[in-house]
C-alpha cells in the first residue's frame, strides 16, 4: 500500500469516528420513510378518525419531510381562526406525536392500553403562535422479540391496528415486525429438500415461537398448523402496510444459524454444533442445532431466507437477528467472534447491499462472564461501523454502553426493558429512565442514535411507557412529581387532588425502584409455587401504596364511568392484595414453625377462603384482567377443534408451567380472573392443607412430596378444558370498597 493510500485510509477512519462521536452515521442516511408525504398524511387522518370520530375534522394535517434537514423528526402546530388545529410534521409519526402532545397538554386527554380518556374541550383550546416539538433522537424503537409470544401472539388485525396507532401517537418509528416469518421459513426449508415432518418437528407452538426463533428450543407446543402460517402471513402484510404508511421503518427478521435437525440429513458435512440444554429443558425440546456462520451453507440459507423476506415483505433495510442469545459461543477467540458477525452480516448484504443489522445487546448482560471487552469488541467490529445498531436492552438497570466505550463505536439505542414475562404488578425505575437517556446522550464520544422500549410483555403499567416515550422528545429530564400530577389529570379527566397525591406517592415508591441490578420478575408468593423459601422482599414502603389506595378509593364513586379509572382501581387493589398475600404467607410459615395450629388455620383460612376469592371477584369485574379473553383469542384463530385445543394448551402452558414439566415455572405469571381461582388459589389451598395435616399428625413437611402433588394441580389446569368468561362480571366499586373495609385496617396494622 502506498503512503498516500495509507494516509487516505487513516483519514477515512478518523472521519468515521468523528461522525460516530457526533451521533451521526452516514451509513444510516438511506433509512427513510417509504411512503410519500401525502400517504403519511392520509394515515394520520385515518388514525384521528378512529380515535376521535367526528372531532377529527377539527385537525388539519400535512407531512412535509423538508421540515427536518437532519433526519430528526419535528412537528409544528398552530390554531386557525375557526378553532381548528393545523399540524405539519416531517413524518406521519411526527404529526401523530405532535397531535398527541397537544391532546395531552392542552386538552388533558389520554390514550393507553387500558382505555382512553378523550373528553375533548369544545372548541379546541387555542394555541398562541406556533407550538413546535422535536426530538434529538433519530430512532424510537419498540418491542422485544419475546413480546411476540408473551403479548401479541393471539392478536387479530383490529388489535394490531390499535397498537400501531398507539405507536404512532407515542412517536415510535422503528418497530420490530416479526409476525409471519415461519411461513417463509417453511418455503425455504422445503426448497432445501426437507420433508414436512422435519419442518413440523422444528417449529414450536405459537406461544413459544420467540424462543424457537432465537435457537433456544424447538417442537414444544407444536406442530404449527398450515392455517397458522396463512393467518400470520396475511396479518404481517397488513401490519407492514400500516407501519410504513405512518413513515415507520419496520425491522424484519434475518438468519441466525438456528437450523432444523433435518439439515444434517441433507448436508452431513456441514459445520453444525449441537448446543447444550436451555433453561432446564432437556434435549427433547432444546439442545438446538447451530450452523457455523463461517460454513458456506450459512450464506446460502441466510441469503435464501432474506431473499424471501424482501420478496414477500419488501424492505426498509434494517434486519434483526441475535447470535448466541442466552447461549455461550463455542470459542472466546476474538478472531472467531469477528468472523461470526462478519459472516452473519454477509448473509444480509448478499441480498441487500444496504442492510443494517439491528442486534439485541442482551447477550452481553446475560452471559457477562463470557463477554469481556475483547470479546464484545470483536463481535461488534466484525461489522463495519455504522452498519450495526445495538439495542442496549436493559439500560435503565444494566447499561452496557458505559463500560464498552459506547459499544466501541457502533450506534446504539438506549432501551427501557422494564417488564419480564408480561407479569402484572406495579413496577418502575422512574429516576433511572428520567436521567439515563440524557447521560447516554452526553456520554464521551456517544454513539447514541435513539431511545427504545423493549418489554418482554406489554399491557401493564401504562404510566411507564407514556413517560418513556415522551422522554424521546425532551431536551432534559422532567420534574417527576409535576409530570405524574399532570398524568393523573389527563388519565381520568379530573383535577381532584386525591388523585394527584396518590400518583405522586406511587411515583416516589413502587414506581421508583433504586435497588441495584433489580429484575422485575414479580417474585410475589401470590403467583409462585408455595414453599418455605419464597421471596418476600419489596423495594418500596407499603405505607405509600396503602395511602395511595385510600386516596383513589375515596374519589371512586364519581369516576367509575371512566375505564381508565376502573382499571387503576382494580390494579391498585390487586397490588395491595398481592402484598397482603405475602404477609399472610409469612404468618402461615411462622405458625407452622412454631407448631401453632390455631394460628395456621386462621392465617391460612383468611388467605384461602376470603382474600384470594375476593381478589378473584375483583379481577373478574374488569375486561382487562380476564383469562377468558386470552384463551378465546387463541381459540378464535383455529379452523377446527383440534387446532383450538392446541392453541388453548399453548396459551395456558405459557402462563403456568412454561414447558412440559415446569421448566420455567410461573415466569409468565398473570393476575387474571379465572387463573386466580383455578390455579393460584388451588395451589395455596393444597399447601395450607398439607401443612395442617403435617402439624396434626406430627409429620415433617416435605417439599418434594408437595411439588409432586401440586404439579398435578398445575397440569390439571392446563387440560381442564373449562371455558372462562370474556365479559366482566360484578360491580368493581362495590367489590373494591368491600375489600378496602375489610383489609385496609389489617394493612395498617401490619406496617
Amino acid at each position: 500500500m502506498s503512503l498516500s493510500s495509507s494516509c487516505s485510509l487513516a483519514l477515512l477512519v478518523l472521519f468515521s469516528l468523528h461522525l460516530a462521536a457526533q451521533g451521526r452515521f452516514t451509513a444510516l442516511d438511506h433509512i427513510r420513510p417509504k411512503a410519500s408525504d401525502k400517504a403519511q398524511g392520509r394515515a394520520v387522518v385515518g388514525l384521528l378518525k378512529r380515535l376521535l370520530g367526528d372531532r377529527s375534522t377539527e385537525f388539519i394535517v400535512s407531512v412535509n419531510r423538508s421540515l427536518s434537514n437532519d433526519s430528526l423528526d419535528v412537528c409544528e402546530l398552530r390554531s386557525t381562526r375557526n378553532n381548528k388545529v393545523v399540524a405539519t410534521g416531517s413524518s406521519g409519526v411526527a404529526v401523530a406525536s405532535g397531535i398527541y402532545n397537544y391532546l395531552k397538554y392542552f386538552c388533558s386527554c389520554h390514550v393507553s392500553w387500558s382505555g382512553d380518556q378523550l373528553d375533548l374541550p369544545r372548541p379546541l383550546p387555542r394555541l398562541s403562535g406556533v407550538q413546535r416539538i422535536s426530538t434529538p433522537h433519530r430512532f424510537r424503537y419498540y418491542q422485544n422479540v419475546c413480546t411476540f409470544s408473551y403479548s401479541t401472539v393471539w392478536w387479530d388485525w383490529s388489535r394490531w391496528e390499535r397498537e400501531i396507532d398507539w405507536m404512532a401517537l407515542n412517536g415510535i418509528n422503528l418497530p420490530l415486525a416479526f409476525t409471519g416469518q415461519e411461513a417463509l421459513w417453511q418455503e425455504v426449508y422445503r426448497a432445501l429438500g426437507l420433508n414436512q415432518s422435519e419442518v413440523e418437528e422444528f417449529f414450536s407452538g405459537p406461544a413459544f415461537l420467540a424462543w424457537n426463533r432465537m435457537g433456544n428450543m424447538f417442537k414444544f407446543g407444536g406442530p404449527l398448523p398450515q392455517s397458522w402460517h396463512v393467518n400470520q402471513l396475511y396479518l404481517q402484510f397488513r401490519i407492514l402496510e400500516r407501519m410504513r404508511s405512518f413513515g415507520m421503518t419496520p425491522v424484519l427478521p434475518a438468519f441466525s444459524g438456528n437450523i432444523p435437525k433435518g439439515i444434517l440429513r441433507l448436508y452431513p458435512a456441514a459445520n453444525v454444533t449441537r448446543l447444550g440444554p436451555w433453561s432446564h429443558f432437556n434435549c427433547s425440546f432444546s439442545c438446538s442445532y447451530m450452523l457455523d456462520p463461517r460454513d458456506p451453507l450459512f450464506l446460502r440459507i441466510g441469503s435464501l431466507y432474506l431473499s424471501q423476506v424482501v420478496k414477500q415483505f419488501g424492505t426498509d433495510h434494517i434486519y434483526n437477528t441475535d447470535t448466541f442469545n442466552e447461549m455461550t459461543p463455542p470459542s472466546s477467540d476474538p478472531t472467531y467472534l469477528s468472523a461470526v458477525s462478519r459472516s452473519v452480516f454477509a448473509s444480509m448484504t448478499a441480498v441487500d447491499p444496504r442492510a443494517i443489522w439491528l442486534m439485541q445487546g442482551w447477550l452481553f448482560f446475560s452471559d457477562a462472564a463470557f463477554w469481556k471487552p475483547a470479546q464484545i469488541q470483536a463481535l461488534l467490529h466484525g461489522v463495519p461501523l455504522g452498519r450495526m445498531i445495538v439495542l442496549d436492552l436493559f439500560a435503565e438497570t444494566e447499561p452496557i454502553f458505559s463500560y464498552t466505550e459506547s459499544f466501541y463505536g457502533q450506534p446504539f439505542i438506549w432501551c427501557m426493558l422494564h417488564n419480564f414475562g408480561g407479569n402484572n404488578g406495579f413496577f418502575g425505575t422512574v429516576e433511572s429512565i428520567n436521567s439515563g437517556p440524557f447521560k447516554a446522550l452526553h456520554f464521551p464520544n456517544s454513539t447514541l442514535v435513539g431511545l427504545g422500549m423493549t418489554p418482554e410483555g406489554i399491557e401493564q403499567n401504562p404510566v411507564m411507557y407514556e413517560l418513556m416515550s415522551e422522554l424521546a422528545w425532551r431536551k432534559e429530564p422532567v420534574n417527576l412529581s409535576k409530570w405524574v400530577s399532570l398524568y393523573a389529570i389527563r388519565r381520568y379527566g379530573s383535577t381532584d387532588e386525591h388523585l394527584t397525591a396518590a400518583w405522586v406517592r406511587l411515583f416516589a415508591s413502587v414506581y421508583n425502584c433504586t435497588v441495584p441490578h433489580y429484575r422485575n420478575h414479580n417474585h410475589s408468593p401470590l403467583v409462585r409455587r408455595p414453599s418455605f423459601h419464597m421471596n418476600s422482599d419489596l423495594w418500596y414502603d407499603r405505607a405509600d401504596l396503602f395511602k395511595a389506595w385510600k386516596l383513589i378509593l375515596e374519589v371512586a364513586p364519581s369516576l367509575m364511568s371512566k375505564e381508565t379509572f376502573r382499571y387503576d382501581l382494580v390494579d391498585v387493589t390487586r397490588q395491595v392484595l398481592q402484598d397482603l398475600t405475602t404477609t399472610y404467607y409469612q404468618d402461615i410459615i411462622t405458625a407452622f414453625k412454631n407448631q401453632k395450629l390455631p394460628d395456621l388455620l386462621t392465617a391460612g383460612g383468611v388467605l384461602i377462603y376470603d382474600l384470594l376469592p375476593e381478589l378473584s371477584r375483583l379481577l373478574n369485574s374488569d375486561r382487562n384482567f380476564l383469562l377468558g379473553t386470552w384463551l378465546e383469542s387463541a381459540r378464535s384463530l383455529a379452523l377446527d377443534e383440534r387446532e383450538a385445543q392446541l392453541y388453548d394448551m399453548n396459551a395456558r402452558n405459557q402462563l403456568t408451567l412454561w414447558g412440559p414439566s415446569g421448566e420455567i415455572l410461573d415466569y409468565a405469571s398473570k393476575e387474571w380472573g379465572g387463573l386466580m381461582e383455578d390455579y393460584y388459589a388451588q395451589r395455596w389451598g393444597l399447601f395450607v392443607h398439607m401443612l395442617v395435616e403435617c402439624l396434626d399428625s406430627g409429620r415433617p413437611f416435605k417439599q418434594d412430596a408437595f411439588n409432586q402433588a401440586v404439579f398435578q394441580v398445575e397440569k390439571g389446569f392446563i387440560y381442564n378444558r373449562r371455558r372462562y368468561p370474556t365479559k366482566p362480571q360484578g360491580d368493581t366499586y362495590k367489590i373494591a370498597h368491600r375489600i378496602f373495609l375489610k383489609y385496609y385496617p389489617q394493612a395498617l396494622k401490619r406496617l
